[in-house]
């Protein structure tokens, strides 16, 4: 029996990227704007399959952008700012259309049976049939009724001022 090779589920396989790679938006330099350095002086952008797969990577394992693993995509701080271009552009929505698309026609989507259920604002008689917050004790004058409506403070006879 063959065995195939295990392939981590962050690595985007070149089946997948040729469908990805499409939606993503090329790199172009603004005409309008002025650069300090010439074209092609700095490092190199990453490309954006590295990027992507770095994206990948931050959603399937859940780490933080700090913690991808310089070795393999490079600067952290330079995959979140592509990842941020990509966003505004709408590349993950698109990315997320296509996969609902293919879906559907692989599998049929039964659209009228999709349903939501949820609450957008508070209950507006939550606070009457709940009553006071036990956490508030002791706030908000709460042994007023006590004293006639005055602050209650206990009654000293005199103070021992000799300790």
């Amino acid at each position: 029996m063959a065995t195939r090779k295990r392939v981590e589920s962050w690595v985007v396989t070149d089946e997948f990227w040729q469908r990805v790679e499409p939606l993503i938006p090329l790199r172009e330099r603004s005409a309008d704007k002025a650069y300090l350095r010439k074209a092609g002086a700095g490092r190199p952008p990453k490309p954006a399959r590295q990027v992507f797969e770095a994206v990948v990577y931050v959603l399937r394992t859940g780490c933080q952008w700090k913690a991808l693993p310089k070795e393999r995509f490079g600067s952290a701080s330079a995959v979140h700012k592509r990842f941020l271009e990509w966003a505004a552009a709408g590349v993950f929505e698109a990315i997320w259309k296509a996969g609902l698309a293919e879906y559907d026609q692989m599998e049929g989507i039964a659209w009228r049976w999709q349903n939501i259920d949820g609450a957008m604002f508070k209950a507006p008689l939550a606070q009457e049939a709940v009553g006071r917050n036990p956490t508030d004790r002791g706030k908000k004058g709460s042994k007023r009724h006590l004293a006639g409506g005055r602050p209650w403070r206990p009654v000293v006879a005199r103070r021992d001022r000799s300790q």
